[in-house]
């Protein structure tokens, strides 16, 4: 069986060598379903701070004689000072497959009014999962890379962010997740992008590696694939199958624009279809103002001022000046590519904002060959 084993491997390292270089990997385009990262959060105490701590917060006090209470120490949240120490959230990531006795990166971050946690050490936490079981332990000194300096005047600046700091490999696995991947007799490969075509054309080159009805596509996202029932098998098959060298599909046609910073992406597959486009710019300054038509005249009487005679007149003078620029006038040919949408845009000096009002107009002519998206 071993042996056998052997030469389906050769077999298979055969048909990528085969494969162009240049090709794309399917591991770089899928996920196996199941196999994930898990979120993990934790409440702890940093101490060892250079009067950057909380100072008097109450909650960071409480946390101190709570945690020096398991010490047989009892204090009085009154005789605490916090300048040197500071509440923290730890957060970390666990890898799927993580067993017990690893070592994970965990984050720190201040929650209440620590100016730099930098120097700083944190207490064992307890970090927790979703579900609220404990899966590592934290406690370590933190890398901090912001810089806080205040001076006696009360001006401060500050670099980076030195309320966030970092504990290399600071973590200890205590649980491991349950995964059943090694007890199913197949796994679900799903797309990072959602498309029929690519996912028909990973089954297909699946099937084309490994044999026919290995592989098959559920939508647009999903992929089945069998696998062997040997764990040690499995792994391998697994391996082999993530570095099967593929040639994607074209993508969809997509131009997407954020709306907040103007930046514009325009795929290499949009169209345009014949259209005509007029931009030109309106500017409309109004600039209000009174003009004195005529002085008024008046008496003085005695020491009291008795004014007779008439109003000075005045009336509203209102300038407008209107300044419009001559549209710039472009016409796109059948199905023109990309580069020529973008010379031609270039070519008008539009600015991103101009450009994403073009295609919009563009989308609501119909012209558009393409699904345009705003973030």
């Amino acid at each position: 069986m071993k042996n056998k084993l052997k030469i389906f491997i050769y077999l298979v390292l055969l048909v990528f060598s085969a494969k162009e270089l240049s090709a794309d990997r399917i591991k770089d385009l899928v996920t196996i379903a199941g196999i994930r990262t898990n979120q993990l959060v934790g409440y702890g105490l940093v101490i060892g701070l250079a009067k950057t701590g909380d100072g008097s917060v109450n909650l960071t006090k409480q946390s101190i004689a709570a945690m020096i209470s398991q010490f047989g120490v009892i204090a009085n949240t009154a005789d605490i000072d916090g300048s040197n120490s500071a509440t923290v959230m730890v957060t970390a990531t666990l890898p799927p497959f993580s067993k017990p006795g690893q070592t994970i990166d965990v984050t720190v971050s201040t929650i209440g009014k620590a100016k730099s946690l930098k120097g700083g050490t944190l207490l064992m936490t307890a970090l927790k999962g979703a579900d609220g079981d404990v899966y590592a332990i934290a406690q370590g000194n933190l890398v901090v890379g912001g810089l806080g300096v205040e001076g006696a005047d009360g001006s401060s600046t500050i670099q980076g962010t030195p309320t966030v700091g970092r504990i290399p490999g600071g973590a200890t696995v205590e649980k491991l997740v349950e995964s059943n991947f090694l007890e199913k007799g197949n796994v679900i490969l799903n797309l990072h992008q959602s498309d029929f075509s690519q996912a028909n054309k990973v089954a297909e080159t699946i099937n084309e590696t490994f044999g026919p009805e290995v592989a098959t596509p559920l939508d647009s996202t999903s992929i089945k694939v069998r696998t062997p029932s040997d764990p040690s098998q499995k792994v391998s098959f697994i391996g082999l199958l993530e570095n099967i060298a593929f040639e994607p599909v074209r993508p969809k046609a997509k131009v997407v624009v954020n709306s907040r910073t103007g930046t514009v992406v325009i795929g290499g597959d949009v169209r345009i279809s014949p259209a005509a486009v007029a931009h030109g710019s309106l500017s409309v300054k109004i600039k209000e103002d009174t003009k004195l038509l005529s002085e008024g005249t008046g008496t003085v009487v005695g020491t009291s001022a008795t004014v007779a005679g008439t109003a000075a007149a005045t009336a509203a003078d209102t300038e407008i000046e209107v300044d419009q620029q001559p549209a710039r006038a472009f016409v796109f040919d059948p199905g023109i590519e990309l580069q020529t949408l973008v010379d031609a845009l270039n070519e008008t000096g539009t600015t991103a904002t101009d450009m994403v009002a073009i295609l919009e107009a563009l989308r609501e002519a119909g012209s558009l060959r393409a699904e345009l998206i705003i973030i």
